[in-house]
């Protein structure tokens, strides 16, 4: 007689997800799948409500409108993603914008008018380069005294202001400069000239963080600054030139926004932009603790808090109410973060 003989039972080999679910990631199911990419779901649901309950919202004129206002938005928020992938931040992009605005005017204005009559293209570039030079100082007080950023760039959101207050004598300035009608009204296949600005800057700042070692060395400091420094990363020269950068398109979009206004306003210009910018960012996917940016991300949370803004005073909302809806949604972008740090 054979010895009976007795298999042991097979567990079940975990199955492989299937190539569409990696594809369209959601490997890690449902609820992971909204926390990462909720902002595009948002965005959809925001325009098929303007499309059924706004009036004229399909329309020419209004998808324009909303052309013309959202570069200066995109090109902050892609300056404000690169300085929070660092685990940082910069309350003075708006103050930027003021200052850079105000060193166009006093360039622009004739000398009889207490400017330097200078022509419309070195206006510009030294209004970018002031806007470089704010940021690289900001970069120095974060890097080299080992400031924490949102104090020093809080001192620079008082400070700047003035600044470009002092430099218009405190006082509006009209500027009656024809290219300006051209950033204004110019299109290039029916898209505005600015926001093909908007467009090439944020594929440079794509191509920076994914295809370069500076947006390696990047993403590694804001992962962890300490192990950076100990492995010899250049720290301090990353994070200077970070915050210059974003110095720099917050200057373009102070520049954009005095074409758009025909005016220097610094007590106007880039006003609570710092606020946008920054929901712009974590609603874009953006970790306020640093090691990750999400450059479309951050283009569509841009597209999505301000088609919020113009969706809210369409149906006569205070702007102060829609300043307190942003202040919840990053609380909400924030929560939703926690929530996937723990998972």
């Amino acid at each position: 007689m054979s010895a009976a003989t007795t298999t042991a039972p097979t567990t079940p080999e975990p199955r492989e997800p299937s190539a569409l679910k990696a594809r369209l990631g959601l490997t890690n199911g449902w609820a992971a799948w909204l926390r990462a990419r909720g902002v595009y779901l948002a965005l959809i649901v925001l325009v098929a409500y303007n499309a059924f309950f706004t009036f004229n919202f399909l329309t020419l004129a209004t998808i324009q409108l909303l052309f013309a206002q959202l570069p200066p938005v995109i090109i902050v928020s892609l300056g404000m993603a690169l300085v929070i992938g660092t685990g940082g931040v910069d309350l003075s992009v708006g103050a930027i914008m003021a200052i850079a605005s105000a060193v166009l005017a006093r360039f622009v204005l004739a000398p009889g008018d207490g400017g330097l009559g200078a022509s419309i293209g070195v206006a510009m570039l030294f209004a970018v380069v002031a806007g470089v030079l704010v940021g690289a100082f900001n970069g120095t007080v974060v890097a080299v005294a080992r400031v924490q950023p949102i104090v020093a760039t809080l001192g620079m959101l008082v400070a700047g202001r003035g600044i470009a207050l002092v430099i218009t004598g405190g006082a509006l300035i009209e500027l009656f400069v024809p290219f300006f009608r051209t950033v204004r009204l110019g299109k290039l296949l029916g898209v505005p000239y600015v926001m093909w600005v908007a467009a090439i800057l944020a594929v440079a700042a794509a191509v920076l963080v994914r295809r370069s070692a500076f947006g390696y060395r990047l993403l590694a400091i804001g992962g962890n600054r300490r192990a950076s420094v100990l492995a010899g990363l250049p720290v301090q020269r990353t994070l200077i030139t970070v915050y210059a950068i974003s110095g720099g398109l917050a200057a373009v979009a102070g520049v954009i926004a005095t074409a758009r206004l025909r005016a220097s306003d610094p007590s106007f210009t880039g006003l609570l932009i710092e606020l946008t910018a920054i929901t712009a960012v974590v609603v874009g996917g953006g970790a306020l603790a640093g090691g990750q940016v999400r450059i479309l991300g951050t283009v569509v949370g841009a597209v999505f808090i301000q088609l919020l803004e113009t969706t809210l005073v369409s149906h006569n909302v205070p702007d102060s109410g829609a300043r307190i809806v942003e202040a919840l949604i990053i609380i909400a972008a924030i929560y939703v973060q926690r929530s996937r740090s723990s998972s």
